[in-house]
């Protein structure tokens, strides 16, 4: 049973998706949470819906804004007094294709909020956590952290920039004990797979990808109670570890159970992937 009693977590990237079932767990485990999106109606909406009372509160934040950054930091000590948990989970995709026809903008909002938000969620958490020598900082990894995934150029990049970013931090602060700690919660069906940017004229090698997502993807809440886990007592002393839900055996009971049902020939679970093309991007004249 996690016990996350009197403890409070901040966690970006939380009015949907992995970042909400985080939340939920952590009230669940009963943990206090400090939520945040982009847009403050969104962070009242989720408040609405978790119904957690004084154990949760939130506020719009950019993470690509340390300023932001901090007040959702001092949010949370005005709120709770302290925090114990840092969850740098706000992350996006970017569009699918060809690195030569995404567009910049679309490239750097993919590395501004996946790269330069976790810095600075991580710079935050630590200049709170160092001084009291206790604390919890989770850094969400994600497809392409081991190896290169073509056609999703700058989301996989970013993730394998926060692999080495998470452990480089974790070295430096391996005497601190506080535990720095990375996580791959593998494929979850959230909107960051069924709502899909694709650059026109790259639709075709997505054919297989409802096929992928049933065989892999796991409901968010699978990954969100080991998130909690991360975050109690049970990694105390812990730093620098690298936890990953995804596993051969995973990946090989999906892949059966895809086989099976097309030798007896049963019909797949029924799946709402929105794709959106987008046009390729031309360098201005």
């Amino acid at each position: 049973m996690i016990n996350l009693a009197n403890k409070t977590a901040v966690i970006t990237g939380s009015t949907r998706g992995f970042g909400l079932a985080i939340a939920q767990a952590i009230l669940q485990a009963g943990g206090n949470v400090i939520i945040s999106s982009r847009s403050q109606n969104a962070v009242d909406k989720t408040l609405e819906l978790l119904n957690a009372g004084n154990r949760a509160a939130g506020l719009a934040c950019d993470v690509s804004d340390l300023e932001q950054v901090r007040a959702l930091a001092a949010a949370a000590i005005e709120k709770f007094g302290s925090f114990e948990i840092w969850v740098n989970n706000a992350g996006t995709s970017g569009p699918y294709g060809p690195t030569s026809k995404v567009s910049p903008q679309a490239f750097h909002t993919v590395i501004n909020t996946n790269i330069t938000g976790a810095y600075h969620g991580t710079k935050v958490a630590l200049e709170h956590f160092l001084p009291r020598k206790t604390g919890k900082l989770i850094n969400i990894l994600g497809h392409g952290y081991k190896s290169p995934v073509p056609f999703q150029s700058a989301y996989a990049s970013s993730k394998a920039w926060l692999r080495s970013f998470t452990m480089a931090v974790a070295q430096e602060n391996s005497d601190s004990a506080v535990g720095i700690f990375a996580f791959n919660p593998g494929m979850m069906l959230t909107e960051l797979l069924t709502d899909v940017d694709v650059v026109a004229g790259s639709e075709e090698k997505l054919k297989v990808f409802p096929t992928i997502i049933r065989m892999w993807a796991r409901p968010p809440q699978v990954a969100a109670q080991k998130a909690a886990w991360i975050a109690s007592s049970e990694t105390d002393g812990k730093t620098g570890k690298l936890y990953n839900l995804h596993s051969f055996g995973h990946t090989l009971s999906g892949a059966l159970k895809e086989g099976w049902r097309r030798i007896t020939k049963q019909a797949g679970k029924p799946l709402q992937i929105n794709m959106h093309s987008i046009p390729p991007y031309k360098q201005p004249e």
